[in-house]
């Protein structure tokens, strides 16, 4: 792959590395009162990547990368959401020039996860049109203060995720059924204001590109038996085609839409939608591949009530893929030719550029002296990269690829136990210590394997 043409980048999320709770006029997140387990690290302090920025940007210019993807905390942004504040757009200022600086190219993600915990109280965050409102109006100040010096921008990070993970958005309700009814309700007005987003984009960032970051779904049918197949079939379409079918296309896939209107789970839309939905398309999509997923027909009587709300439904449910290896936190299998199978996938479906968002390997990794051997890392990206390879070898539009994470981050729910990053970030859960950055083995391959382009 050629390096003028190819981002080699890394990523992180702002509520899981930034920190700096309650300072420089950041508001409360979702992310900030969400409960976690005892003993686990929340996101008040992270990797407290807020009085380590200047650090941080000197460890991606060693690294080599060309492109760090992250993403705006919206509440820092908007500090309570209502209103513009100065210092947080100034930290993201200095962010951004740092990055340029230093030869990186910015590339922030608008909504990854954390959202005003005042629009919760306030109107139900997601489930209200308001909320709409609201986003385009926090995008909008996004693009006018960034958009000169930022050129590629996510909309949406994981809307599979962010619309089911109730302690992020706020969907509280306690009767089962309407729960997953506001559930599908706040879904689609996250995919509004996604394309009214992209509308605003084209007339502020005209020269920018602009794309949903999906959680891909790559899924196999645990047997050839035609209801595997057709239960593959199903969960491919709740668990990715319904959010990319309506970002590029404007619509859900037929059977998605057939299903939540005989179950009472369709949104309220209003006519004037239409257009907006169908006349603001993408220009590239974001693939976050940790692993594929093995599905199998929901048998009579079942019990699914434990799993993701994505899973309740009669179409699906979980199934075992005996051919792959399984970690303790890759619990689904290690399967780099799913990345492949799914980015040939979704190009063939939506026929746009792709660029690998997040693919990373997680491990409670040991800091021994001064050295982190992560070899399983290494040879799990490795294997990936590969498959980067061979897409761009057969003509499939790949222009970056950035594993998760640049650094060790705070994981949603098991903390600092669970890492993915290339740095070590020398904290516990219990003790935040001074957090410092200890480049691990991983770290030093990929910048070797940047400088080769082999």
């Amino acid at each position: 792959m050629e390096k003028k043409s190819f981002y080699w980048g890394a990523s992180t999320s702002a509520f899981q590395v930034e920190g700096g709770y309650g300072e420089g006029g950041k508001g409360v997140a979702t992310t900030d009162v969400r409960k976690v387990p005892a003993g686990v690290a929340d996101s008040k302090v992270a990797s407290d990547q807020y009085h380590h920025l200047k650090e941080d940007v000197l460890l991606m210019k060693e690294l080599g990368i060309t492109l760090y993807r992250f993403s705006f905390n919206w509440t820092r942004i908007m500090g309570n959401g209502y209103e513009e504040n100065p210092a947080g757009i100034a930290f993201y200022n200095q962010l951004i020039d740092l990055c340029l600086e230093n030869g990186i190219t910015p590339f922030p993600t608008l909504y990854h996860f954390e959202m005003p915990q005042r629009f919760v109280e306030d109107f139900a965050g997601w489930q209200s049109r308001k909320c709409v409102e609201q986003f385009v109006k926090y995008a909008e100040i996004c693009f006018r203060h960034f958009g000169d010096r930022v050129k590629y921008w996510g909309t949406i990070n994981e809307q599979l995720i962010a619309s089911a993970a109730t302690d992020l958005n706020g969907n509280h309700e306690t009767n089962p059924e309407l729960k997953m009814k506001h559930m599908y309700q706040m879904s689609y007005h996250m995919s509004l204001a996604e394309k009214k987003t992209i509308e605003v984009f084209r007339k502020i960032v005209k020269d920018g590109k602009i794309g949903p970051i999906c959680s891909m779904q790559v899924v196999y049918p645990e047997t050839p038996a035609p209801n595997d197949i057709l239960a593959a079939r199903n969960a491919q379409d709740f668990l990715q085609n319904c959010f990319l079918d309506m970002s590029v296309f404007g619509r859900y896939p037929t059977s998605y839409s057939n299903y939540l209107k005989n179950k009472g789970w369709y949104p309220e839309i209003e006519e004037e939608d239409a257009a907006v939905l169908e006349n603001n398309r993408p220009d590239f999509i974001g693939i976050n591949y940790y692993c594929s997923t093995c599905v199998r027909a929901l048998t009579d009587g079942e019990d699914n009530s434990k799993l993701p709300p994505f899973y309740r439904n009669e179409l699906f449910t979980l199934g075992n893929n005996p051919h792959l290896t399984k970690t303790q936190w890759m619990e689904f299998g290690i399967d780099p030719e799913g990345l492949y199978i799914g980015m040939r996938d979704i190009y063939e479906r939506y026929g746009l550029p792709m660029v690998v968002t997040e693919n990373g390997l997680a491990y409670s990794d040991v800091l021994e002296g001064e050295t982190v051997s992560d070899h399983y890392r290494i040879d799990y990206l490795e294997q990936h990269i590969k498959q980067c390879e061979r897409l761009v070898e057969e003509g499939y539009p790949v222009f970056g690829y950035c594993p998760w994470s640049l650094l060790d981050l705070v994981s949603s729910h098991q903390g600092f136990k669970k890492r993915y990053g290339l740095v070590y970030v020398d904290r516990t859960d219990e003790d935040v210590k001074d957090c410092r950055r200890i480049p691990k083995e991983s770290y030093f391959w990929y910048k070797n394997r940047i400088q080769s382009n082999k």
